[in-house]
């Protein structure tokens, strides 16, 4: 039993049940009345608080008192750095091309009491502010700028967001743009000309490749104009180089016979040695093959004699 009510039954030995309610009445308003005048706010929040439709200050963190009925918190305010997504879809850019682009914007506010009442819905009118900036900065920016100059696009982004927040008490720390979709049809027609631009470079690295290879046979050709010594032994290492491959035909200019003295009366006559031993080869083949067919032929020949003396 409380202290309380003992205090009321010394008080009030013969009262009705109808009295004992009373106590409890009283205790019930006075928890009502502390648990609305005891708020409590996190280290990162902070309390707008109204007096009879009045501002009169923030509260928080920690443990902050109001006057009951009088006093109302209206807002509680974040003050850490939130992250809105935002985009714009179909918008076109200076070239007249829609573009859907999606960012990321990373704000913070500043001041409360701003943000509080300056602005009815502070987070829907950073959002809105957000995406009018970016169809505007779309609209001012090349295809070519957004895909490739993203960092540049960002930061002025950012500023125009950040002036236009500004009065409200929240500042933009910075903006970043996640994706930037183009149609299929010019995603395709980018990609041929990309494909169109490696072969081009890839043509022009090849020529150059081969302006280089060109002068240095150039400076080669220099140094074997005055040394035929040197131009005789390259032309014996050609020679060796196509027939050590077991190659059964090597066409070489006449030049290269010239320089090594092959193509003069001497080669001449070693040719014309080589064929008529070529000649009595195959002439001395054929009369072999002659005298053995003779042979074969003679055998039939004398066994039909022997016969026809035995008949007799």
């Amino acid at each position: 039993m409380s202290p309380l009510y003992s205090c009321f039954i010394r008080c009030y030995p013969g009262g009705s049940p109808a009295w004992y309610l009373i106590p409890g009445t009283a205790l019930l308003i006075a928890a009502v009345y502390a648990a609305s005048t005891v708020k409590v706010a996190d280290q990162w929040e902070r309390a707008v608080v109204l007096r009879l439709g009045h501002f009169t200050g923030l509260k928080g963190p920690g443990v902050f008192y109001l006057i009951p009925v009088i006093e109302k918190v209206a807002y509680w305010i974040d003050i850490r750095v939130i992250t809105t997504s935002f985009k714009a879809e179909k918008t076109l850019t200076k070239n007249t091309v829609p573009v859907d682009v999606e960012a990321v914007l990373f704000w913070k506010v500043l001041d409360p009491e701003k943000a509080a009442l300056e602005v009815e819905d502070y987070k829907s009118a950073i959002s809105w502010a957000s995406q009018t900036a970016l169809r505007e900065v779309i609209g001012k920016s090349f295809l070519s700028d957004m895909l490739e100059g993203r960092e540049k696009i960002d930061i002025e982004l950012r500023k125009i967001i950040d002036r236009r927040t500004r009065e409200w008490g929240v500042h933009v720390s910075s903006v970043e743009i996640r994706d930037v979709l183009i149609p299929n049809e010019l995603q395709d027609a980018m990609s041929m000309q990309a494909q169109a631009e490696r072969e081009r470079q890839a043509r022009v690295i090849l020529g150059d490749s081969e302006r280089q290879v060109a002068q240095k046979f150039e400076e080669s050709a220099k140094t074997y104009q005055n040394n035929p010594t040197a131009l005789h032994l390259r032309a014996m290492n050609m020679l060796y180089e196509g027939l050590k491959e077991k190659a059964t035909l090597v066409i070489v200019p006449s030049t290269v016979l010239n320089t090594m003295t092959l193509g003069d009366m001497t080669g001449t006559v070693a040719l014309a040695k080589m064929v008529s031993e070529g000649e009595d080869r195959g002439e001395k083949t054929k009369e072999k093959k002659e005298q053995k067919e003779g042979g074969k032929s003679q055998v039939p020949e004398t066994k039909l004699n022997a016969q026809e003396e035995g008949g007799l």
